[in-house]
Protein backbone atom coordinates (compact mmCIF):
# COMPACT_ATOMS: atom_id res chain seq x y z
CA UNK A 1 0.00 0.00 0.00
CA UNK A 2 0.87 3.63 0.40
CA UNK A 3 1.36 3.90 3.76
CA UNK A 4 4.32 4.63 4.81
CA UNK A 5 5.94 2.32 8.06
CA UNK A 6 9.01 2.05 9.96
CA UNK A 7 9.83 -0.17 12.79
CA UNK A 8 12.28 -0.12 15.84
CA UNK A 9 13.06 -2.24 18.55
CA UNK A 10 15.10 -2.49 21.89
CA UNK A 11 15.74 -5.68 23.67
CA UNK A 12 17.37 -6.05 27.59
CA UNK A 13 18.57 -9.79 27.92
CA UNK A 14 18.37 -11.37 31.88
CA UNK A 15 20.14 -14.26 32.40
CA UNK A 16 21.58 -14.44 29.04
CA UNK A 17 21.05 -13.11 25.37
CA UNK A 18 18.72 -16.01 24.22
CA UNK A 19 15.55 -14.46 24.46
CA UNK A 20 16.66 -10.73 23.47
CA UNK A 21 18.32 -12.29 20.38
CA UNK A 22 15.38 -14.52 19.75
CA UNK A 23 12.62 -11.59 20.33
CA UNK A 24 15.10 -9.56 18.15
CA UNK A 25 15.00 -12.17 15.13
CA UNK A 26 11.41 -13.10 14.89
CA UNK A 27 9.29 -10.08 16.88
CA UNK A 28 9.54 -8.06 13.61
CA UNK A 29 8.38 -10.85 11.51
CA UNK A 30 5.45 -11.74 13.39
CA UNK A 31 4.30 -7.85 13.70
CA UNK A 32 5.04 -8.28 9.31
CA UNK A 33 3.13 -10.96 8.75
CA UNK A 34 -0.01 -10.15 11.37
CA UNK A 35 -3.44 -9.97 9.56
CA UNK A 36 -4.14 -6.97 11.69
CA UNK A 37 -1.09 -4.65 10.82
CA UNK A 38 -3.24 -2.49 8.14
CA UNK A 39 -6.38 -2.15 9.96
CA UNK A 40 -4.96 -1.97 13.28
CA UNK A 41 -1.05 -1.81 14.16
CA UNK A 42 -1.48 -1.86 17.72
CA UNK A 43 -3.50 -5.16 17.64
CA UNK A 44 -0.58 -6.61 15.52
CA UNK A 45 1.76 -5.59 18.01
CA UNK A 46 -0.06 -6.79 20.92
CA UNK A 47 -0.63 -10.57 19.34
CA UNK A 48 2.78 -10.39 17.82
CA UNK A 49 4.56 -9.84 21.47
CA UNK A 50 2.62 -12.78 22.79
CA UNK A 51 3.44 -15.08 19.81
CA UNK A 52 6.93 -14.72 20.71
CA UNK A 53 6.68 -15.14 23.90
CA UNK A 54 5.18 -18.31 22.87
CA UNK A 55 7.56 -19.27 20.19
CA UNK A 56 10.84 -18.52 22.51
CA UNK A 57 8.79 -20.65 25.43
CA UNK A 58 8.51 -23.28 23.16
CA UNK A 59 12.38 -23.35 21.86
CA UNK A 60 13.43 -22.54 25.65
CA UNK A 61 11.71 -25.97 26.91
CA UNK A 62 13.14 -27.62 24.07
CA UNK A 63 16.73 -26.63 24.12
CA UNK A 64 16.27 -25.87 28.27
CA UNK A 65 17.45 -22.28 28.14
CA UNK A 66 16.54 -19.94 30.91
CA UNK A 67 16.97 -16.41 30.07
CA UNK A 68 14.53 -13.59 29.77
CA UNK A 69 14.57 -9.88 28.14
CA UNK A 70 12.52 -6.83 28.50
CA UNK A 71 11.66 -5.28 25.12
CA UNK A 72 10.73 -2.38 23.67
CA UNK A 73 9.03 -1.58 19.74
CA UNK A 74 7.56 1.44 17.99
CA UNK A 75 5.83 1.64 14.94
CA UNK A 76 5.34 4.18 12.84
CA UNK A 77 2.30 4.07 10.21
CA UNK A 78 1.80 6.78 8.85
CA UNK A 79 2.16 9.96 11.10
CA UNK A 80 0.99 7.99 14.18
CA UNK A 81 3.04 6.23 16.30
CA UNK A 82 2.47 2.32 18.47
CA UNK A 83 4.61 1.80 20.89
CA UNK A 84 4.64 -2.33 22.48
CA UNK A 85 6.76 -2.93 25.81
CA UNK A 86 7.32 -6.14 27.69
CA UNK A 87 8.70 -6.09 31.50
CA UNK A 88 10.41 -2.99 33.04
CA UNK A 89 11.09 -0.86 30.13
CA UNK A 90 10.65 2.79 30.41
CA UNK A 91 9.79 4.73 26.73
CA UNK A 92 10.38 8.30 26.29
CA UNK A 93 9.96 10.40 23.41
CA UNK A 94 12.11 13.54 22.29
CA UNK A 95 9.45 16.08 21.13
CA UNK A 96 11.03 19.54 20.15
CA UNK A 97 13.87 18.92 22.83
CA UNK A 98 11.60 18.00 25.95
CA UNK A 99 11.51 14.59 27.17
CA UNK A 100 8.25 13.26 27.28
CA UNK A 101 7.51 9.61 29.07
CA UNK A 102 4.94 7.28 27.44
CA UNK A 103 5.72 4.76 29.69
CA UNK A 104 6.88 4.58 33.10
CA UNK A 105 9.00 1.37 34.03
CA UNK A 106 7.15 -1.70 35.83
CA UNK A 107 7.97 -1.36 40.05
CA UNK A 108 6.71 -3.60 42.38
CA UNK A 109 5.94 -0.84 44.33
CA UNK A 110 3.24 0.22 41.38
CA UNK A 111 -0.43 -1.07 41.07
Amino acid sequence: DEVDRAYFAVFDGHGGVDAANYSATHLHVNVGLHKEIVKNPAEALKCSFQKTDEMFLFKAKREKLRSGTTGVSALIVGNKLHIAWLGDSQVMLVQRGKAVTLMEPHKPERE
